[in-house]
């Protein structure tokens, strides 16, 4: 588990227009959250690798890159040779998650995995010891705004014990509905990353809005 809770701000919640300030806003983020999706594996559409390359020279903070795309061990390898830090690939779209984490590794990237709110954990345990981080998404993927899912807790739970017990190494991140009221939750249950947009981006201060989950994830990890 990181010594902090790491706090990723979501992108999508930013201003499109003025994405090179809106990276830099968040400076004392931990990671910066950077949702690609191809209005196939997700009814909606939003950026793909130019525009990553294009963040990630203006950004202060690490890329996450979190992509919700058909065909993902043709394109995911891109966006690790790019620079990200880490690239995450859905459990749902992959055909052999173990080739695709390995092909992350080998460009450079923290290799992620993501399973949507209805996808069990328990098909993928054989695997996730090929991968350094396990997105639960705790909305489903495609939109942003949406409301906290709190039945998907008890996979962050599973995934906690799983890491606390040494049976897997790897972050546990949640992405869907983190704020200032969700946040707590998701921490007790054993979350170490936390994807959030608009209580980010829609604060008059993005940054005293990162400290403040981060206290508040950091206190509730502690019981």
């Amino acid at each position: 588990m990181p010594s902090s809770p790491l706090i990723a701000p979501s992108l999508l919640s930013a201003d499109f227009a003025r994405l090179a300030e809106e990276a830099q806003r968040v400076a004392d983020a931990d990671w910066l959250h950077f949702d690609v999706m191809d209005a196939h594996f997700v009814p909606n559409l939003t950026f793909g690798l130019p525009v990553m390359q294009a963040v990630r020279a203006a950004s202060p903070v690490p890329l996450d890159c979190h992509l919700m795309i058909e065909d993902p061990a043709r394109w995911a390898p891109g966006y690790a040779e790019a620079g990200a830090r880490n690239v995450t690939v859905h459990a749902e779209a992959c055909a052999d998650p173990r080739a695709v984490a390995r092909d992350l590794r080998a460009a450079g990237a923290l290799a992620g995995l993501a399973v949507k709110p209805g996808t069990p954990l328990e098909g993928y345990l054989d695997v996730l010891p090929e991968f350094d981080t396990l997105l639960i998404m705790t909305v489903e993927p495609g939109f942003g705004g949406q409301e906290f899912i709190a039945e998907t807790l008890p996979k962050v739970r599973r995934a906690r014990e799983l890491v606390d017990t040494g049976h897997l190494t790897l972050f546990v991140e949640v992405d869907g509905g983190i704020n200032a009221d969700t946040i707590e939750q998701a921490a007790a249950a054993g979350a170490d990353v936390f994807v959030a947009g608009s209580a980010v981006y829609g604060a008059d201060d993005p940054a005293r809005a990162i400290a403040a989950l981060r206290a508040q994830a950091a206190a509730a990890r502690q019981g």
